[in-house]
């Protein structure tokens, strides 16, 4: 997992805005579907936000640590139903400051 200074996350944050959630995680929880097709956006993209359906903010914060800890992504921002996460990709897009 890449560690991000707080001038790096800001930037993350900033870029991030405009975007629209790409993964949708349901009530079912974070499965290997769900991981394999966050894994492919993250290639893709780098930087995308993930919206999940729970409504409880300690599950929330336990998806995002997964999906952290099992794909090698940083967690950017974790607003509401909202979770934003980072991987730099081999040929990266994103110009971190």
């Amino acid at each position: 997992m890449l560690k991000l200074n707080s001038k790096q996350i800001s930037f993350l944050r900033a870029a991030g805005h405009a975007l629209n959630p790409v993964v949708m995680i349901g009530n079912k929880g974070l499965s290997e579907e769900v991981l394999k097709e966050i894994d492919v956006s993250l290639k893709a993209h780098e930087l995308i936000k993930i919206k999940v359906l729970s409504d409880q903010r300690e599950t929330r914060a336990q998806i995002l640590q997964q999906i952290c800890e099992q794909l090698g992504a940083t967690a950017v921002q974790h607003i509401g139903k909202q979770l934003m996460v980072y991987r730099r990709a081999e040929k990266p897009h994103i110009t971190l400051p």
